[in-house]
């Protein structure tokens, strides 16, 4: 498989300074992964140029990626809340610009939050109508966009691959992907290979994380199958590793994780490990059986 096998800034720091961007990005090309994923929560706050030199410096490229907020949720059905999240989604489509990644994904349909009530009309077709705004524009700078499926307990909107498909047809945009995530595949879809098969074409970002989000290999995923699901559709974009530990990440973004027991502490290990696993077992499912 020639994909670009990444991994999550998350697993090396907590923010993105200069120097964070630095340690980060340094620990990514040293594992040997293609790209590193940059997460975008506070565009204002991350230098794009000096990230784009930084990843030209050690030879990877990024993606980038967000999770909107009960303030930014562009499915709201306050008019103030949704100006607010299509602001937001603007600005981390500029720092994703400026910094040479050509993929912004992630939550960017609703807040990250466990709701209380099913996602109203109105609300989702705000989100449709901000998200065809923005596809537009990320069209201009050559920018992917990717909505990536959560589950029910993070958002009430998309939580399965075949409603990122019917919304992303909603939206009549050509460069919105679906972006699936094993550790909410496990948890919302009924054959996770049907689901890839399914999105076919559309399927644009693959996120890789254990069952309980810790070492790849020791949960309950069928990775073997999965992997063999995105030959047989011929996928051939990012395959982004992500796990989270509030030994690097920070106290508020832990909590809305839902981080309450850490798997690792060591990133190095972990991240070793990971590209290891994802390099060995990419090749097996490669294979004829």
């Amino acid at each position: 498989m020639s994909n670009k096998i990444g991994v999550h800034a998350l697993v090396w720091v907590g923010g993105w300074s200069e120097a964070e961007s630095e340690k980060a990005i340094a620990a990514t090309a040293a594992c040997g992964y293609d790209l590193i994923e940059v997460l975008l929560l506070d565009p204002q706050s991350v230098d794009p140029v000096a990230t784009a030199r930084q990843l030209e410096s050690h030879g990877i490229s990024a993606t980038t990626s967000l999770g909107l907020g009960v303030d930014t949720d562009i499915s709201s059905n306050d008019p103030d809340t949704v100006a607010r999240g299509e602001a937001l989604l603007n600005d981390a489509l500029s720092v994703a610009r400026d910094m040479g990644a050509s993929y912004l994904g992630g939550v960017l349909f609703s807040a990250v939050h466990k709701y209380s009530a099913a996602a109203t009309l109105a609300g989702r077709r705000n989100s449709v109508e901000v998200l065809a705004r923005l596809a537009e524009r990320a069209k201009a700078s050559g920018i992917t966009l990717g909505l990536e499926a959560i589950n029910r307990y993070e958002s009430n909107l998309i939580n399965t691959g075949a409603q990122a498909v019917d919304f992303i047809n909603e939206t009549g945009s050509d460069n919105i992907k679906v972006h699936l995530d094993t550790y909410h595949m496990n948890i919302e879809e009924e054959d996770p290979a049907t689901t890839i098969r399914e999105c076919g074409d559309l399927l644009g970002y693959f996120h890789v994380g254990e069952s309980h989000r810790g070492y790849l290999g020791t949960g309950t995923i069928d990775f073997k199958t999965i992997f063999r699901s995105l030959i047989d559709i011929g996928y051939t974009g990012p395959i982004t590793f992500e796990s989270f530990s509030s030994a690097v990440v920070d106290s508020k973004l832990s909590t809305a994780l839902g981080v309450w027991r850490n798997l690792w502490s060591d990133s190095e290990d972990l991240a070793t490990q990971a590209k290891s696993f994802l390099d060995s077992e990419l090749y097996a499912a490669s294979q004829p059986e």
